[in-house]
């Protein structure tokens, strides 16, 4: 494990842990809104990289991190899905070859460029230039570091977004889930799927038999993760069916709501987000259909005490 040091005002500073020979995690604590974890693999004549981070200076941070373990350039950039923790660095991996779904190349675009107003704290994005990945795929793709093997697949449902991937080593049983899981945070599914992101984690991600786990937000787990945030999920169905029945808002219900053991978990407030989204699919449609993100936010800040949501990105 190295540490790397930089000028972003974080908890605790970023830190580069191998969780396989020539696999790498790159970890941002807290964890928090806009601040996802990265990875990379390393092969003789390049890198291949898992996601970008939300920030010019962060991004940045994270090139040098993987240049104090190997001089070779980055020739492979994978987006696990499109939010801008995620891919607004994007742009930074100059020579890179970067590869997403189709679906986060859409979502990357109509995205845009990053903005704090109304609903975060400030952030210093840094001169970010929206770009979205040019090589893209409908189910899978798989990239090679030397003889190693990463498949990349789309999971098939909306989860976390609709286009959500994971990047699976099978020979070192390593699974980069994206955002599929957090570790110490909220997940957050305002623009994918409660129902579809428990399928997911249940016939997708489990039967895979990872044992190591990077997950988008949080420390390394292992497999104990899938089940923690499974239970997240169906507390969070429970909520929406019991406050829709009682004739109350997804924000009604937020405030109304005992969050128990998960009331520990940053950004508690994506529990107005989430509860739209459950609210949502009680209703019926299509899972993933578009809800009014912009009114959810709203809500969220509104339980927030009617404070931007904080962000130390």
């Amino acid at each position: 494990m190295s540490t790397v040091n930089h000028d972003v005002p974080t908890l605790a500073p970023p830190r580069v842990e191998e969780v396989g020979e020539d696999v790498f995690a790159y970890i941002q604590p807290d964890g928090g809104w806009w601040i996802n974890n990265t990875g990379f693999l390393v092969g003789g004549r390049g890198v291949i990289s898992v996601d970008a981070c939300s920030t010019v200076r962060r991004t940045r941070a994270y090139l040098d991190a993987i240049a104090t373990v190997t001089p070779q350039p980055v020739r492979t950039l994978i987006n696990t899905h499109h939010h801008g923790d995620h891919t607004f660095g994007n742009h930074l991996f100059d020579r890179a070859t970067i590869v997403g779904h189709e679906a986060t190349r859409a979502g990357v675009l109509a995205w845009g460029e990053p903005k704090s107003a109304p609903y975060w704290t400030d952030v210093d994005w840094g001169d970010v230039v929206v770009e979205p990945p040019f090589l893209t795929y409908t189910d899978s793709v798989t990239v090679w570091a030397d003889e190693l093997r990463a498949d990349v697949r789309h999971v098939g449902l909306p989860a976390h977004t609709t286009n959500d991937s994971i990047v699976w080593l099978p020979e070192r049983k390593v699974l980069f889930s994206g955002d599929l899981l957090f570790n110490g945070g909220t997940p957050f599914l305002v623009q994918g799927s409660v129902a579809g992101a428990i399928r997911v984690l249940e016939e997708v991600v489990a039967p895979l038999g990872a044992t190591t786990i990077v997950p988008g937000h949080g420390a390394v787990s292992g497999p104990g993760l899938i089940d923690d945030v499974l239970g997240y999920l169906r507390f969070v169905q429970k909520a929406a069916r019991d406050g829709r029945a009682a004739g109350l808002t997804p924000l009604e219900t937020a405030r109304e709501l005992d969050l128990g053991q998960y009331a520990d978990l940053l950004d508690s407030e994506r529990i107005v987000g989430n509860l739209y989204r459950a609210y949502a699919e009680l209703e019926g449609g299509p899972l993933g259909r578009p809800v009014d993100v912009a009114a959810a936010l709203t809500d969220m800040v509104a339980f927030n005490g009617g404070r931007p949501l904080t962000c130390l990105a």
